[in-house]
């Protein structure tokens, strides 16, 4: 069964938590700057995308590539490009877009 964005989105917040407590900017982590971090799609876009909210920033990314398309995410987005780089990440989110598009009929 596929992975919902909602369980992706706990994934990529946890790989944030842990790439950042192995940092050496330890003393430093806001766990909690992460409790609202958000996976989106738009299936009414050409081509498979997800939009990645953390605290006020956001930023766009092409599940083909792994590439940003817009926006940004600061330091953070560093851990969100090694996430997309785990096994089966870029292709749990290319399941959730196929399933998005079958329910919308597109």
């Amino acid at each position: 069964m596929a992975k919902t964005l909602n369980e992706l989105a706990g994934e990529l917040k946890d790989t944030i938590i842990e790439l950042q407590s192995d940092a050496h900017n330890k003393g430093n982590l806001r766990v909690e700057r992460y409790n609202n971090l958000k996976l989106s799609m738009d299936v009414s876009q050409n081509s498979p995308q997800v939009t990645i909210n953390v605290g006020m920033s956001e930023a766009v990314f092409n599940l083909r590539t792994g590439e940003k398309l817009n926006g940004g995410l600061g330091p953070d987005e560093r851990y969100v490009l090694r996430w997309f780089n785990k096994t089966n990440t870029l292709s749990a989110l290319n399941e959730c877009w196929q399933e998005l598009s079958r329910k919308n009929g597109k």
